[in-house]
């Protein structure tokens, strides 16, 4: 959601005036098909659109000019545009000179795979495809450059008339013509890298070594420096149709020649036989079976001998598909043979043209690659020795400007090589770095101190959505807070706040520091952590609160579908000790010190025999002191991050999860008052479903060993707000159930429109359905049970309420262990672009007091 949030507040931030436009489409004369990238310009300018994949264009109003239209194999037509030319319909005739081509099949029927002789040639290229693979070889290498330019799209003279432009006339020196569309940019961003990349088959392992890297533009002027450059490089990655599935804007597209799906999925047809360069192919056309799904349409050109080796192949995206945001993309590959036979692509050129809405600005995202020095040599072992399957080089960022020189493959254009000029001007406009830092405190939720460039800020203040909150406790809650940041000192960091409650008329807050052994560019959570924390803490919170992923005092979770009264006051010391690995392997180590006071409907009191707590206060205890230290070890291999000044959100969630954790508790240690271990243990898995989205699981155990009072059970992991939060139960009520061993497992699947998508009503919305159930499954055994001992001094009576007539009613059970709990979810995302809107149902356990039979759940959720 954050990525392309930032996308949707770019365009707030760069968002022009909308020009006056001429639209249209352009079909074939005979057929009336619509033809694709025909060529739209005015004669004798530089302005100029081509068609989408449907034939349609729209292109800037210049009364008094001459709209040409022109497409290889038709006769070129013109018009002459005038103040009341709105929308044009253009048919092309044919061109009476015919290309040199053999006709391999002409006129198309009814679409079949039996004794189509597409797909049987297809079923030959898909068969064929292992042998030329370069994974046949026992090493093989290959050095890469890539550069992915970000611009602002359709950059008309009228957006220096009117608009947020106005006062920068000087970005008319930046604005260039897409070689590609004809299409007036602005580049913003410029990113290079270089890199090598090595393979080896036994034992097997495949590593980059990045050389080089550059990165010039928005980056420089936008938080840690790393959000731009993570959204784009995630959302349009590297695009190998040779493999089952290319993973693409966040999603896997099925390849055209996938092993499993390929045939069933796409529509093929035969085109010409043709030449490009000096070689004969044969081009074979595809589309999806169905538009809407999540596919490429395009052609492959293919060797027209027995090899049935790809020349080149061009990927386009349907305009009916289903994506968001896109208006248009394409892909346009090249491949080559290795004198060993290997097939292997040469170079790869992706244009994207993206648009959030109607209203606002338009961008662009180049990215071209090119491949280079194939070999097949013996790699020495010591190459690959590094963790993760990635290194850079210390001086990756540091290499000047010969190196860049020498390892382009082409010059960069004129807008991309004066960007740090741009930039400059940019920064010496009047109120522009302020405006900059109110913007900022938008996208990041906190505010920097410094609008100066030179002097960046060394303290931030925030997170704002905590400065103002409520809860049962504190009433109504105001909140002050900051962190420093890399800019005060690149190895040490400090955060904390300040909060009153003005119904309790207490202060709370919290003080950290963080020692990061590893060099920080902005914040100590920056990838890899080595870092060391030590950090004292004194609030209110309700004990559910601890599943929660955001701020306990986050403003929008604040409101409850339930009334939290059962709250506590602690007070914690902790030290912690954390370490990251390359290769996804995480440690961690910390000690605790806490001292929790229950407060509102919450009290602690020994069992004594009587059947139900008393209300008096006298007999309940004031404190409950723990001690303990927790070593865990989590695994995700090729974890990717992107940093906020908020949290560091996980880019990558295909990749398998594993956790483990225990935790001892001293009696004696420190004032701790009871021994205990607790283990825990997660795994978590996403499956893509060919088609029909991905699915989610996970699977939580949990194992209190020994005797302890309600407090340290396990609790369920419940969420009361209204917003949805990912991993918790959402019709669980705070300490429903307490259990000693515990199974909390989650599924959800995101169907991505499969149904939606085929009835004709929903179609249109691009509305996307989900489905999900929560599963917990507990259980209590008898040591840890108040029910059967009655009169154990070790233990407290469960959590409850007295009513009115001096009645205690429990408000924590003990689980059936042949019963587990479990709801069902039903959601629909994708409304308007952003929401996800979910219906939860509780199937069981109706009878403990406050459940709640249906609950609806909310959340900001913006996706390709």
């Amino acid at each position: 959601m954050k990525r392309c949030l930032f996308f949707f507040l770019l365009s707030v931030f760069l968002a022009p005036a909308w020009a006056q436009m001429v639209t249209g489409r352009v079909v074939d004369g005979k057929t009336g098909n619509p033809i694709p990238y025909v060529n739209v310009h005015y004669e004798g300018t530089t302005v100029g659109v081509n068609t989408d994949a449907e034939g349609n264009f729209s292109v800037r109003k210049m009364a008094g000019n001459t709209l040409t239209f022109s497409f290889v194999g038709y006769e070129k037509t013109s018009v002459l545009v005038n103040n009341e030319t709105r929308e044009l319909s253009i048919k092309l005739k044919p061109s009476s000179v015919e290309l040199k081509s053999i006709v391999v099949k002409g006129k198309r029927k009814r679409y079949s795979r039996k004794e189509n002789p597409a797909v049987e040639l297809m079923r030959k290229v898909i068969a064929a495809k292992k042998t030329y693979n370069l994974k046949n070889n026992d090493y093989f290498s290959y050095d890469q450059y890539r550069k992915t330019t970000f611009s602002i799209n359709e950059f008309t003279e009228k957006v220096f008339e009117e608009g947020s432009f106005k006062n920068m006339p000087f970005l008319k020196d930046h604005v260039e013509t897409c070689a590609e569309t004809g299409k007036l940019i602005l580049p913003v961003s410029v990113m290079e890298e270089t890199s090598r990349y090595i393979y080896r088959k036994k034992p097997e392992s495949e590593k980059t070594i990045v050389t080089g890297k550059r990165d010039v533009g928005l980056n420089q002027l936008l938080n840690t420096g790393d959000i731009l450059n993570e959204v784009i490089s995630d959302c349009f990655t590297d695009v190998n149709i040779y493999d089952e599935n290319v993973r693409l804007l966040q999603y896997p597209f099925i390849s055209p020649i996938s092993t499993h799906y390929a045939i069933g999925f796409y529509h093929f047809f035969l085109g010409d036989t043709l030449f490009i360069g000096n070689d004969r192919c044969i081009e074979v056309d595809f589309v999806p079976a169905n538009p809407q799904d999540f596919g490429f349409m395009g052609n492959l050109y293919i060797y027209a001998d027995s090899t049935y080796r790809i020349r080149k192949t061009t990927l386009h995206i349907p305009r009916r598909s289903d994506v968001n945001y896109v208006e248009d993309l394409r892909i346009e590959q090249e491949f080559v043979s290795l004198p060993g036979g290997e097939q292997v692509l040469a170079s790869d050129k992706m244009l994207v043209q993206l648009k959030v809405t109607n209203y606002l600005t338009k961008f662009q995202v180049e990215r071209r690659t090119h491949y280079n020095n194939f070999s097949t040599e013996d790699i020495s072992d010591r190459e690959f020795k590094f963790l993760g399957p990635t290194y850079t080089v210390p001086n990756a960022m540091l290499q000047d400007q010969t190196f860049w020189n020498k390892h382009r493959p082409e010059e960069l254009t004129q807008g991309e090589g004066r960007m740090e000029d741009m930039l400059r001007k940019m920064k010496e406009i009047k109120h522009f770095n302020v405006f900059l830092i109110v913007i900022k405190a938008f996208m990041e939720n906190f505010v920097e101190t410094s609008s100066d460039p030179d002097r960046p800020s060394k303290v931030d203040i925030g997170p704002i959505n905590t400065t103002i909150t409520q809860n049962f406790v504190d009433g109504l809650r105001l909140r002050a807070s900051a962190q420093t940041t890399a800019n005060l000192n690149k190895h040490l960091f400090a955060k904390g706040y300040l909060a009153y409650g003005f119904k309790d008329e207490r202060w709370k807050g919290m003080g950290q520091m963080t020692y990061s052994f590893n060099e920080k560019s902005y914040l100590p959570r920056e990838f890899p952590m080595h870092n060391i924390t030590l950090s004292v803490h004194s609030d209110v919170v309700s004990p559910s609160d601890k599943f929660m992923p955001t701020d306990k005092d986050n403003v929008f979770t604040s409101f409850k579908w339930t009334k939290v009264d059962q709250m506590m006051y602690f007070k914690r010391v902790r030290l912690r000790y954390e370490r990251e690995f390359q290769n996804g392997l995480r440690i961690e180590s910390e000690y605790t010190r806490e001292q929790d006071e229950p407060t509102g409907k919450l009290f602690y009191q020994r069992l004594d025999g009587g059947g139900a707590p008393l209300a008096s206060t006298d007999a309940h205890r004031r404190y409950l002191n723990i001690s303990d230290v927790k070593i865990g070890c989590y695994y995700q291999p090729h974890a990717k991050y992107i940093n906020t000044k908020q949290r560091r959100i996980t880019v990558n969630r295909d990749s398998p999860c594993y956790w483990l954790s225990h935790t001892v508790g001293f009696n004696g240690l420190l004032g701790g008052q009871h021994a205990y271990n607790l283990t825990e243990m997660s795994v978590y898995k996403r499956f893509w479903i060919p088609s029909a989205g991905k699915i989610d699981m996970k699977l939580n155990l949990s194992a209190q060993w020994n005797k302890v009072p309600y407090p340290l059970l396990i609790m369920p992991p419940a969420n009361l707000s209204f917003i949805k939060e990912p991993e918790t139960l959402s019709m669980v009520d705070n300490m429903e159930f307490l259990n000693d061993r515990s199974a909390f497992f989650m599924f959800s699947w995101d169907l991505n429109g499969k149904i939606f998508n085929r009835i004709p009503l929903l179609r249109k919305l691009k509305w996307r359905e989900y489905i999900g159930c929560n599963v917990l499954w507990g259980t209590l055994t008898d040591k840890n049970n108040p029910f059967v001992h009655t009169d154990d001094r070790n233990l407290y009576y469960f959590p409850g309420r007295f009513d009115s007539q001096g009645q205690y009613r429990y408000s924590s059970y003990v689980m059936d262990n042949k019963k587990p709990y479990y709801e069902l979810l039903f959601g629909v995302h994708n409304v308007f672009k952003i929401l996800h809107i979910e219906a939860v149902r509780r199937m069981n356990y109706m009878e403990n007091e406050n459940a709640h039979k249906w609950g609806f759940r909310v959340m900001l959720n913006m996706s390709f």
